[in-house]
């Protein structure tokens, strides 16, 4: 038997896999009514139901997502502005992607790119995490991914059903879903000095970003300048020990 990454063979889902699932479902709860959501509102912009589930199968990115529904809505059609934008927006996975490439790396390219399509930045969260308490699972990875991926589908296409009888998402406060699930991660992460120093960073770049930045490089400019703090505190942290 062939083993990938130390614990994912090619012939059976490992426990590792199950764990991950597991450790998903708390995320996966709060992500059900932004993916309702994102089922209404395409439906709303012109999308057809067809259209709307294959834009969750194939894009898988909910900011991306919403903002090219937003901008299809508007009458924006030329795909080149709808792809730029989409692209600005998704830049971060970039970042998150290069923290994990020491991992991921030394995998098959067909299982990189298997990981990589499903990385979302819950499921980055949760393997960030599981990685500083126990290492790095490709098991593990692929567990949540396949969760996060499947509910999301799910519930575009709960949506799309429901579009019917929910005109106005955001009348209901679904769009709130996501921002809340942002915090409990955040949260529980802020333990230390570097950790409040970069979250403090983000935000107040964020904010002042979304003032006098146009469209959405202000989440750009956020990671950032937050992991140029983050990279120097713990370069210094590192220098005193």
């Amino acid at each position: 038997m062939e083993n990938i990454g130390n614990d994912f063979p090619c012939t059976r889902v490992t426990p590792e896999f199950w764990i991950g699932v597991r450790d998903s479902i708390p995320l996966v709860v709060g992500v059900i009514p932004f993916g309702i959501t994102c089922g209404i509102m395409a439906l709303t912009a012109g999308l057809t139901g067809e259209e709307a589930l294959l834009m969750s199968m194939f894009v898988f990115a909910g900011a991306a997502q919403f903002i090219a529904i937003t901008m299809l809505g508007t009458g924006i059609k030329g795909w080149t502005i709808i792809v730029f934008t989409t692209l600005l927006i998704n830049l971060r996975h970039l970042l998150m992607g290069a923290s994990l490439a020491p991992y991921i790396i030394r995998l098959p390219v067909s299982l990189q790119a298997l990981l990589s399509f499903g990385m979302v930045d819950e499921t980055y969260a949760i393997t960030i995490d599981r990685i500083r308490k126990k290492g790095y699972s490709a098991s593990y990875q692929l567990g949540a991914n396949i969760l996060f991926y499947s509910a999301w589908i799910v519930s575009t296409g709960v949506g799309v059903l429901l579009s019917g009888y929910i005109s106005d998402p955001l009348a209901w406060g679904l769009d709130f879903a996501m921002p809340a699930i942002f915090l409990a991660m955040l949260i529980p992460r802020l333990i230390n000095h570097t950790a409040l120093a970069v979250c403090g960073v983000a935000a107040l770049v964020a904010v002042v970003g979304a003032l006098y930045l146009p469209g959405k490089w202000y989440i750009i400019a956020a990671c950032l300048a937050s992991t140029v703090v983050g990279g120097l505190m713990e370069k210094e942290g590192k220098d005193a020990n």
